[in-house]
């Protein structure tokens, strides 16, 4: 490989890295290339990517990011995972992916230029995904609005109950 072809990856990379929302750095040594491609196409399908490229090359294209934390974890076969939409997706993925191979291991994770740990990215794959999360937001906010309504209807409910009920005292009394 030549510098420029060189040059070209490291933009790629650095482009990439600063698109990121999400990183995870991983070994993938030992895995098959279906494997590979198995968890690549599921990443696909969450707006998220896998690239393998060398270290040094991954190093340069780290280094004026907000990821920049992760470049001591650049050593022996890396895969970097980067997410750049909801990281919740993707951290399930790997997360899933890591705990079927035995071989993937996963080193670091950034999340937002934050540093975390292997723990970090399971707690973060076992949150809702986003669609559930608003789901479950909209529930509350719908659920405010309909217990006002029975509120105050139960004013006026209690008190046509009880004119039926002194009405029909009275029909009792009169007959």
């Amino acid at each position: 490989m030549n510098r420029d072809d060189k040059a070209t990856i490291v933009s790629e990379l650095n482009n990439s890295f600063s698109r990121a929302k999400f990183v995870v750095v991983a070994d993938y040594c030992g895995l098959k290339v279906s494997e590979l491609q198995a968890i690549r196409k599921e990443l696909r399908d969450c707006d998220s990517e896998i690239r393998i490229a060398k270290n040094t090359l991954l190093r340069r294209a780290v280094a004026d990011t907000d990821n920049a934390g992760l470049v001591d974890d650049f050593t022996g076969t890396t895969a970097v995972i980067m997410s750049y939409a909801d990281p919740v997706a993707p951290a399930k993925v790997v997360a899933k992916f890591a705990d079927d191979k035995d071989k993937f291991i996963i080193r670091s994770a950034a999340l937002e230029g934050e540093k975390l740990d292997v723990d970090g990215v399971v707690a973060l794959s076992k949150l809702p995904s986003k669609e559930v999360l608003l789901g479950q937001l909209l529930s509350v906010m719908n659920s405010v609005p309909t217990g006002l309504v029975q509120v105050l209807s139960g004013v006026p409910r209690t008190f046509v109950y009880a004119l039926q009920a002194v009405k029909d005292q009275k029909e009792q009394a009169a007959s």
